[in-house]
């Protein structure tokens, strides 16, 4: 493996790392948020219970998400100097508008959102809840902004090999732009969704029946089963987008190497790229074509196209692409149908969480990181398919890459993997580590409702 290879390696693992955290704390907070305004107009305990204790998994997963988007910031100088050289007057400012727009909001009012319970007057400890929502929200704009510039660059012009900006408005709302964010603040919700139902399963089996644990997982589920619809909608919508944009994308994805009408919808098969072909094929015809044109027999741009005569493969690796859009999509179906049944149950005879049996908790127990497993599979899916981009149309991947010694870049990639492997395998445990004591009425950091405390007692586990 070369010094190309092994810094793509290293930057992967540092996203891939780092992708998890924003993914939760976007929408947390706007989960906080909710519960708090609940309590405000109802002034029952439960919803302060549920704030209480899902404020402490937000401080723990802003934490990680700040200290690995540093280290991953270091990388554009160390590994990548090509890529600011060339875009930094635009790349640039974006980070910097995330920095004072998004970070400093988030930095100055999380302080309030965790400490000021019983300092600051209720409506100014709701209002800091707001602010640091608003803030997720707005850092997760301004990355997507310069992440969706790089798949569609608008508003710009080379300049001796230089991009200068010409139009910021251009820059910004950019083709695919508008989609990329609803993909992924949707994929945010839906991963805090999941998550707040599997980790509230979890206490509701070991026994913290209180009415905050109630309240968090009823509503954590409805969301879910309310929100994967819209996006699946959407997720049609940013093909389209794709379709038109990067159509070596969609080939990869789709794993279609001839440009043809009436395409079938390949389930399953092992893309071969030497061959160019995939073995052991399954596919559903013409579904392939119906889903990206609307048309049954719509014609779709085949992997083929993409090769000069002189043998330059100008599109994507296609197996990397080809399954990690199959992980997203069954990932996606798989919370689909757990969302929707434990609904039903739930909503049957207006049991509530009572109608969950065992196993539909066990089961949300397990699903509790599945949206990470599809945020992943997703962000594989737009950042391979990129390839051999870095900024699409205006410069490769390997015209970016630092003249670094690739001996270099493997020790500092095996310490990185070694580094985020304990804090990730910590950062579960102590989830689960906080949902077991409190489910137990222990105090961990902030008190717990009397009320709440009382109820952990009064109410035994099957």
């Amino acid at each position: 493996m070369d010094t190309l290879i092994l810094s793509r390696m290293q930057f992967a693992a540092n996203i891939s790392f780092h992708i998890l955290f924003p993914t939760i704390t976007i929408a947390l907070g706007w989960a906080l948020l909710f519960f708090k305004v609940r309590y405000n107009q109802t002034k029952e305990d439960r919803w302060m219970e549920a704030y209480r204790f899902w404020v402490k998994i937000f401080a723990l997963s802003f934490a990680l998400g700040v200290v690995s988007g540093i280290t991953m910031s270091f990388q554009f100088g160390t590994n990548w100097p090509g890529f600011m050289e060339t875009v930094g007057n635009i790349a640039g400012p974006l980070l910097a508008y995330e920095v004072l727009t998004a970070f400093f909001l988030e930095a100055v009012f999380l302080g309030i959102m965790l400490f000021g319970f019983s300092r600051v007057p209720n409506w100014l400890h709701t209002t800091a809840t707001f602010l640091v929502a608003f803030g997720t929200l707005m850092s997760a704009f301004w990355i997507i902004v310069l992440n969706s510039w790089m798949h569609t660059p608008q508003g710009y012009e080379m300049i001796e090999g230089v991009a200068h900006a010409t139009d910021w408005s251009a820059i910004i709302f950019n083709p695919s732009m508008p989609y990329r964010l609803a993909h992924m603040v949707l994929a945010s919700f839906i991963t805090v969704s999941f998550l707040i139902a599997g980790v509230s399963a979890f206490r509701w089996l070991v026994g913290g029946r209180t009415e905050g644990v109630r309240v968090a997982l009823k509503t954590a589920v409805f969301s879910a089963a309310l929100l994967l619809p819209l996006q699946i909608y959407m997720g049609d919508m940013h093909g389209l987008n794709t379709k038109e944009y990067q159509p070596a994308k969609v080939a990869a994805m789709e794993g279609h190497w001839e440009t043809s009408s009436g395409v079938p919808l390949i389930l399953f098969g092992l893309p071969d790229e030497d061959a160019r072909e995939n073995h052991y094929e399954i596919g559903i015809p013409n579904l392939a074509s119906f889903i990206l044109t609307h048309s049954w027999d719509g014609e779709i741009k085949g992997l083929n196209d993409f090769v000069t005569h002189d043998g330059e493969v100008l599109h994507p690796p296609v197996a990397p692409v080809f399954w990690s859009f199959r992980v997203m999509v069954g990932t996606g179906l798989l919370m689909l149908l757990v969302s929707w049944g434990a609904s039903a149950m739930m909503l049957r005879k207006r049991r509530g969480v009572e109608g969950l049996p065992k196993p539909m908790l066990y089961a949300l127990v397990a699903m509790s990181f599945s949206g990470w497993l599809a945020t992943l599979a997703g962000w594989y899916t737009t950042e391979i398919g990129r390839q051999p981009w870095l900024v699409h149309g205006v410069m490769t991947t390997k015209q970016a890459v630092a003249d670094v010694p690739a001996p270099m870049v493997l020790s500092t990639l095996l310490a990185y993997l070694a580094v985020y492997a304990v804090l990730l395998t910590a950062y579960i445990y102590v989830i689960f580590y906080l949902a077991r004591k409190m489910s137990r009425g222990e105090d961990i950091g902030t008190r717990v409702a009397p009320s709440a405390k009382a109820q952990v007692k009064a109410v035994p586990a099957e």
